[in-house]
């Protein structure tokens, strides 16, 4: 899969990234090369890519948004997209992120309000710290009595 590859490729799980900097027509090209190279590798080696999962981040300001495609498909362009848990939109700004954080905490800390009568801090601490450790859909063994 890496040989030929001259761009950044990515692989975690089953996503696979493919990086480059495109300043020049060239560095556009090179990136739907490599595009073409993936396309082929998977078809080798009979393996898919999720086409309706493949997006284009274009980042910085005088990014020209070059369109491409893998296999026959155009690739949907997109403002934002969330990587191993972090969202990263075209200007790598992460506020938005911090903003949905707080949102989280908050419906954290409402839900503990309005089911707990103590307004102990250490009470609400220990409530707070086993309910955002614990995966969604999993009770809290410290609210179940």
């Amino acid at each position: 899969m890496y040989s030929g590859i001259e761009c950044t490729l990515s692989k975690f799980a089953n996503d696979t990234k493919l990086c480059g900097v495109v300043d020049t027509l060239e560095g556009r090209d090179a990136i739907q090369r490599h595009l073409d190279r993936l396309e082929r590798w998977a078809r080798a080696n009979l393996m898919t890519f999720n086409k309706a999962k493949c997006k284009v981040l274009h980042l910085g300001q005088a990014n020209g948004k070059y369109k491409y495609r893998l296999g026959g498909e155009w690739l949907e362009s997109s403002p934002e997209e969330k990587d191993l848990g972090v969202l990263v939109d075209e200007k790598l700004n992460m506020s938005w992120q911090c903003v949905l954080a707080a949102q989280k905490a908050n419906r954290i800390l409402g839900y503990i309000k309005r089911s707990v009568a103590s307004r102990l801090r250490e009470v609400i601490l220990l409530l707070y710290s086993a309910l955002v450790s614990t995966p969604p859909g999993v009770l809290c063994p410290a609210l179940e009595s």
